[in-house]
């Protein structure tokens, strides 16, 4: 099946899950599963949220699909992580080893996209995929996620 017949295939799915998500934290699990199970280079999926209040201000791991990371708490000026929340930014690293920014979670991940959640025009939070390939992340890869995360935040809005 061709990249982006798979890409469009997924993308619906998301909107369904989005029609059909009891919850926002339902929703969030539900797109880790799915583009976990469906894109075969998204190695790790993972939701990190502001947590509210937190001085300094910190991003924290909600639902996620992969294995556990020791990074479940991540200040804002660390990471690439940190850097998608800070700039308000997707950043795409296609080798995560020339990347001074990167938070060693597993020796196999090669590449990473980190995609600004927004409640209100605010970051509220990011999605974090890591592959094991290098380069994995192409121009439709980022429209994907960056959907994903559009859909996570409009349902955040709803919730607030």
């Amino acid at each position: 099946m061709p990249v982006t017949t798979r890409i469009e295939e997924v993308r619906n799915e998301v909107t369904t899950l989005a029609q059909a998500a009891a919850t926002a934290k339902e929703l969030m699990q539900g797109v880790c599963t799915l583009l976990n199970e469906r894109m075969l280079k998204y190695n790790w999926v993972g939701f990190y949220m502001l947590e509210p209040g937190a001085q300094p201000p910190m991003l924290v791991l909600e639902a996620f699909v992969g294995a556990m990371t020791p990074h479940t708490r991540i200040p804002l000026n660390q990471g690439i992580c940190g850097a998608a929340a800070s700039s308000g930014k997707t950043i795409v690293v296609d080798d995560v080893s020339k990347d001074p920014r990167y938070l060693a979670c597993s020796l196999e991940t090669k590449s990473e996209i980190v995609v600004p959640i927004f409640v209100m025009k605010q970051v509220a939070g990011e999605l974090d995929i890591d592959s094991h390939f290098a380069a994995a992340f192409g121009a439709e890869d980022q429209k994907l996620v960056q959907y994903c995360a559009e859909v996570v935040g409009k349902r955040l809005e709803k919730s607030r």
